[in-house]
């Protein structure tokens, strides 16, 4: 009898894995055509071929401007971001515990964006400048969020509550910035705010890949404590895990990665908070699903700014799209929560 129990677990497991590798699969290919669809739509629509051969560093007269100096950054934009959003959320979310540990929800991605905001209107300041200080204010604000949260002890509760009343009071520092500045320079701190994938260059892409691809990779290498974490501190102690010093770098690589993308696209509304459950939906619950929430991530971003630039009668930046389809989500979870009695 226990052998057979054992049987049925081991080739449930391998039913899974096949799942995950196999949704993985088709979700990459997914992110591989919608990035392909970017690089070639547009006003002038350029066949494949065109496209490779600029990308690889031919000169085509009427072509490599728009592909290589707007439409591949913006390509490689959607895509490191949406990984950095995908992945950064899912890992607060199972960490926590709670799909509502996301960093939109929590007010993680409003010190960037308060940081960003006070550059344009009050400093007068524009590109790389804004960029780092919404790294660095992104960064100061998450700390002190952890810090306000430990209490006698860290609580995944408090966390997410302390972070919701932080995200209140920086909604209010920016509602009061916008009133104050003059109508000129809203305009670029709105944008900003929208979430868009306008303007960016590949000086901004390289530093991204960088932050990107390694904390991702981090992330992923601790992948395995992630999941033994999931059991309870108690537990994770007994199988030899670090607790404390797993969960911070966790989140210390996930506020890092989540920095640097706001920094290059804005706040990309529900990205971080949507990827996750996706995935879970997709791939089947009971693991991380780090590799296909990055993909979902990438998959949201590219396809919302492909809606928002092609689909409607205006144009419309990739982070309002995002928001659109986050909000009846957060809803449809507040209410399931509350009849379960969450």
């Amino acid at each position: 009898m226990k052998i057979q129990n054992t049987n049925s677990i081991i080739i449930g497991y391998k039913k899974r894995q096949k799942r995950y590798v196999f949704v993985a699969i088709i979700l990459f290919v997914i992110v591989l055509c919608l990035a392909s669809i970017m690089m070639i739509y547009g006003n002038t629509i350029y066949s494949p071929s065109t496209v490779f051969r600029v990308v690889m560093g031919e000169n085509i007269k009427g072509a490599t401007f728009t592909i290589r100096t707007l439409r591949l950054p913006r390509m490689l934009a959607a895509i490191l971001c949406g990984f950095a959003f995908g992945l950064a959320g899912n890992t607060f979310q199972t960490l926590l515990g709670n799909p509502l540990a996301s960093p939109d929800i929590i007010g993680i991605s409003s010190g960037a964006s308060t940081a960003a905001v006070f550059g344009i209107l009050i400093l007068g300041l524009d590109g790389s400048t804004v960029s780092i200080m919404a790294v660095v204010a992104g960064l100061l604000v998450s700390g002190l969020i952890y810090l306000l949260a430990q209490g006698s002890g860290f609580s995944n509760g408090r966390l997410i509550l302390t972070g919701i009343g932080m995200q209140a009071f920086l909604n209010a520092v920016l509602s009061w910035m916008l009133l104050k500045a003059s109508e000129y320079d809203v305009s670029s701190a709105l944008h900003w705010l929208s979430g868009s994938l306008n303007g960016v260059r590949l000086e901004s892409i390289a530093r991204l890949s960088i932050v990107v691809l390694g904390a991702g990779l981090a992330i992923l290498l601790l992948n395995r404590h992630l999941t033994i974490l999931q059991l309870g501190d108690a537990y994770a102690q007994t199988l030899g895990v670090r607790v404390h010093i797993t969960r911070l770098l966790l989140i210390l690589l996930s506020l890092l990665m989540l920095a640097f993308a706001t920094s290059v696209t804005g706040p990309l509304s529900s990205v971080a908070f949507l990827s996750g459950p996706i995935a879970s939906k997709i791939s089947g619950g009971g693991r991380s699903n780090m590799i296909t929430s990055a993909c979902i991530g990438a998959i949201l971003v590219l396809a919302a700014d492909l809606v928002g630039q092609f689909c409607l009668p205006a144009r419309y930046p990739a982070g309002i799209i995002t928001g659109i389809l986050g909000a009846p989500y957060l809803l449809f979870l507040l209410l399931r929560m509350n009849r379960k009695g969450e």
